[in-house]
């Protein structure tokens, strides 16, 4: 008989921080990661080890007898990560559904539990596999009971006996693990052991003495430091040794009957899986041959991944293929007879799903490899395309017909891409869209979007990768004309084929969740501006970089030298280590400075910006590192970015990062240009407008104060923006009771950071950080805020309460943003949740509104035939390269339509100006 018993929360917290990084999340906003490596853990030891026995322990609610005995037992552990709060009960309906015993017994922990059942069991000839990472089990094992430890990063199991225990930690009996515990101490347990004993040292002790009881009885025996260790802290580890004990007298009966494998109760496993939205487990844990999204309705689908398993790897791609061809009716289409029946046939469609495959994944340099083409689910074309540009061009311009009609609605995954791709051959898409990853944005923005995750999660499908099909050729993966043709014809076959499943799912989660404006009106139609835009670039002045990093660099070098000066001594500036050093052990900046896990002393720049009242050096290193990172982050990166083919960069936007719903930008990311102080002057100088054209600049005027009085209805913020006041002088003479001709501009700079910083839940201390005042003067101004603009106070308090009630927060146009810690019972968590509670409906908020006047500028430049292009956007900025006999014109569009893009209850107000660049501009 083989009998396992699983530690319950061992297993959970390991799984649960397998995912860490990328956290399994539902459609719901339900982070899965721990049930999901709970059941994948258990499926495996059921499947692999097929026991006759199986129990899970889970340590009881509340305190153990080892709680009560010390106090400060587990006190360092963090509190219990909500997300593993929420899947637990989930986790013992699920182990229920297997219909497993669960073992729990209040005042004892899990191992206690599981220890006294492996001594029962072992005493009726039972084989014991005891389930855990925790080292702390080895001292229950023998002949008959073992350990069955997780390997690290998952990859499989050690199964460890009595011998195996003894010869990894050099002892005589596995009863010593007790002893090396207690002596060494155990820091996840915060069992305190013997102050500087080591396992090496501990070890040592005991293959010389034995137990502890026999070490501190022949302390004279042992010389040093060591000796006066040992018996200064004779009861500490003693107790570390009560503590370490695993007890195996634990009030309960064993009666191997009850912990017999039973079948599972298939149907609760599947109503639990299908919440869970597990759809490939509810197939393998149920060993059910399932539809997978099979061309026709009879055709017998096959979940490609367990199949596959019993292949052998040599045979594994090709068998994959004939599976697929099997099921789908994937089709080469590579001549030009073939290409013009597909066009003919799409043009009877309304809709067409699509896709480019090409040679990179930058769409500005990317050439055309071929083109996917889906109507039918199940049924999908591929159009190889040449490398002569010419040639392709006349194959693309065979399905001009279908890309440029306006009629037939456009499906696709991350459709900005090809729309970009698709300029080069000369076509403007046009008509309606449907972006599969802007949908599931919408619905659920802190999940992933990439079309794998959307496949298995909604289509219980595995897609083929390009690596799958290059691995046994080891070709380039970008260099796809490698590739044989119908190897490609299969992979853009399926892209193009599942976002159309995709889509025919996700407009019912559209239409479900209430966003269909926000998405059809607002979402759609912007990924043909940010196209336009990203294909337009941006012109860059190259020489203006160069002599800023001549003049920076050199700076550099002056502040590195009086780095060198008040240090007393040249080191690496940029070496953490050695800032460290330099600062706390040489100058000793503090007393107590903090310290990394590795021992490494910590000089963030948070830490140094608390310190640098502390000595004058440590300005000298944040204004060094502010230089560097200027440099390089920008000034000399760049000109890097520049375009061959036009000598412009060209900005990456992205509609589905943010949870907020603000566009984000990469290559670069022009989000975090530095302000037009300082240095920050010499990177938005160095934008420029084209020759004969104008940098133009528009910008909302203070839109989130503007948002949060039309949220809010405070009387007081509403009179100050209908009246036209300055907003910060408003504020600054009601809370200090004077008239606004009073107002002085150091009022006016705490007035605008409160306006700005409590609105999104600023705190007294964040005030005070941030203005650099007494925390009794911060609480003074917030609590005059409050007492100036009462409502929203009122509002925020509001805002919180619904989002508690509800899990989410909206925008003024639908737009949810989940906040699964609202109601956590750790206050930090807790706090982060409230302060994105108030913030994401104002911030949400403001990125509608522009995304609205950006659609409505484009619109209009179309239509009325301008010229100029709208070419960046900078949070609640855009800016133009303007044609300088349009200038006029431009800004009355620009400006209307910023300020009628949405009617608040106060008027939105832009603010413009224009320049040769970017920073005479704004």
């Amino acid at each position: 008989m083989k009998f396992f018993l699983l530690d319950a929360y061992a297993l959970i917290y390991r799984s649960y921080y397998a995912f860490i990084k990328n956290p399994r999340v539902n459609s719901k906003g339900l982070n899965t990661s721990a049930i999901f490596g709970f059941v994948n853990t258990l499926e495996e030891i059921l499947k692999k080890e097929n026991p006759t026995h199986i129990a899970v322990a889970f340590d009881p609610a509340g305190p153990t007898f080892r709680h009560e005995a010390y106090e400060h037992y587990k006190a360092q552990r963090l509190e219990t990560p909500e997300d593993i709060k929420l899947a637990v009960p989930i986790i013992k309906q699920i182990i229920e559904a297997y219909n497993i015993k669960i073992i729990e017994v209040p005042m004892y922990e899990a191992d206690d539990v599981i220890g006294t059942i492996a001594k029962k069991a072992e005493k009726e000839d039972i084989d014991v596999y005891m389930m855990t990472p925790d080292k702390d089990y080895g001292q229950l094992t023998s002949d008959r009971i073992f350990m069955y430890k997780p390997k690290f990063a998952g990859n499989g199991f050690d199964v460890l006996d009595d011998k195996a225990i003894m010869e990894k930690y050099n002892l005589a009996s596995p009863l010593l693990m007790i002893d090396l515990l207690g002596l060494m101490g155990d820091s996840s347990d915060n069992i305190p052991g013997c102050p500087g004993v080591g396992a090496k040292t501990a070890e040592k002790l005991i293959a010389e003495f034995g137990t502890i009881e026999n070490i501190l009885e022949n302390t004279s025996s042992i010389k040093g430091t060591l000796k006066d260790k040992l018996e200064n802290n004779k009861e500490q580890i003693i107790f570390s040794k009560f503590l370490a004990t695993i007890k195996i007298d634990v009030p309960i009966e064993f009666v191997k009957e009850e912990f017999e494998r039973r079948n599972i109760d298939d149907e609760k496993i599947e109503h639990l899986f299908e919440e869970l939205e597990f759809r490939t487990l509810i197939n393998r844990v149920l060993k059910r041959e399932t539809k997978i999204v099979p061309k026709k309705e009879e055709a017998q689908g096959i979940l490609f991944e367990e199949f596959m398993e019993d292949v052998p790897e040599e045979k594994k791609y090709s068998t994959l293929m004939e599976l697929k061809d099997m099921v789908y009716s994937y089709n080469l289409v590579d001549n030009e007879e073939e290409m013009i029946k597909l066009r003919d046939k799409i043009l009877g469609s309304s809709f067409c799903s699509f896709d480019t495959e090409t040679t990179s994944v930058d769409p500005i340099d990317a050439e055309l490899v071929g083109m996917s083409f889906s109507i039918e689910e199940g049924e999908a074309y591929y159009v190889p395309i040449s490398a002569n540009f010419d040639k392709a061009k006349s194959q693309v311009e065979i399905f001009r017909e279908i890309l440029e009609n306006e009629n037939i609605l456009k499906i696709g995954q991350n459709i900005k891409y090809d729309i970009i791709v698709l300029k080069k051959y000369g076509i403007e898409v046009k008509g309606k869209l449907f972006d599969t990853m802007i949908a599931h944005y919408l619905i659920n923005p802190e999940l992933r979007h990439n079309m794998d995750y959307m496949a298995e999660t909604y289509l219980n499908y595995k897609t083929i990768h390009i690596d799958e099909l290059i691995g046994s050729r080891g070709k380039n993966q970008l260099n796809m004309r490698d590739l044989f043709p119908k190897d490609v014809c299969n992979y853009a076959c399926e892209d193009a084929d599942i976002t159309l499943k995709l889509k025919n799912i996700l407009e019912k989660e559209i239409e479900k969740n209430g966003i269909s404006h926000l998405l059809y009106d607002i979402e759609f139609p912007l990924v043909y501006v940010l196209a336009d835009m990203e294909y337009a670039g941006v012109r860059l002045d190259t020489k203006a970089l160069k002599d800023s990093s001549e003049n920076l660099t050199k700076e550099m070098l002056n502040i590195e030298a009086e780095i060198f000066e008040l240090a007393g001594v040249e080191f690496n500036v940029n070496s953490t280590k050695q800032v460290g050093e330099i600062l706390f052990d040489k100058l000793k900046v503090i007393e107590k400075p903090k310290k990394t896990k590795t021992g490494q002393y910590t000089t963030s720049e948070e830490v140094l910006e608390s310190l640098k009242d502390t000595h004058p050096i440590i300005g000298k290193i944040l204004e060094y590192r502010s230089l560097k990172k200027l440099l390089s982050t920008y000034i000399d990166a760049l000109p890097l970015l520049i375009n061959k083919r036009d000598d412009k960069i060209h900005t990456s936007y992205n509609q589905t990062v943010t949870a907020t719903g603000r566009l984000s930008s990469s290559n670069p990311n022009l989000q975090n240009i530095p302000i037009r102080e300082g240095h920050g002057k010499d990177i938005r100088k160095a934008f420029i407008a084209d020759p004969g054209c104008t940098f133009y600049s528009a910008d909302y005027s203070q839109i989130e104060l503007r948002i949060m009085a039309h949220l809010s209805q405070d009387p007081s913020m509403i009179d100050a923006f209908n009246s036209g006041e300055d907003i910060h002088a408003s504020t600054a003479a009601k809370i200090y009771k004077i008239p606004i001709k009073e107002v002085t501009s150091d009022m006016r700079r705490k007035a605008k950071t409160a306006n700005f910083g409590i609105i999104y839940g600023i705190s007294v201390f964040g005030l005070a950080e941030r203005l650099s005042i007494p925390r009794s003067e911060s609480k003074e101004l917030i609590d005059g805020y409050f007492e100036t603009y009462p409502k929203v106070k009122e509002y925020m308090d509001n805002i919180i309460n619904n989002a508690k009630e509800k899990g989410y927060v909206e925008t003024i146009l639908g737009r949810k943003r989940y906040l699964p810690d609202i109601n956590s019972r750790n206050a930090t968590v807790r706090g982060y949740a409230e302060r994105n509670a108030i913030n994401a409906p104002i911030q949400g908020s403001a990125a509608d509104i522009i995304k609205i006047a950006m659609n409505n500028i484009f619109e209009r430049f179309r239509n009325e035939k301008i010229r100029s292009k709208m070419i960046l956007q900078v949070h609640d900025e855009l800016n133009f390269n303007t044609f300088n006999d349009e200038l006029s014109h431009v800004e009355q569009i620009v400006i209307t339509e910023m300020e009628k893009a949405y009617k608040l209850i106060v008027p939105l107000k832009a603010d413009s100006g224009t320049g040769n660049n970017w920073l005479e501009a704004h």
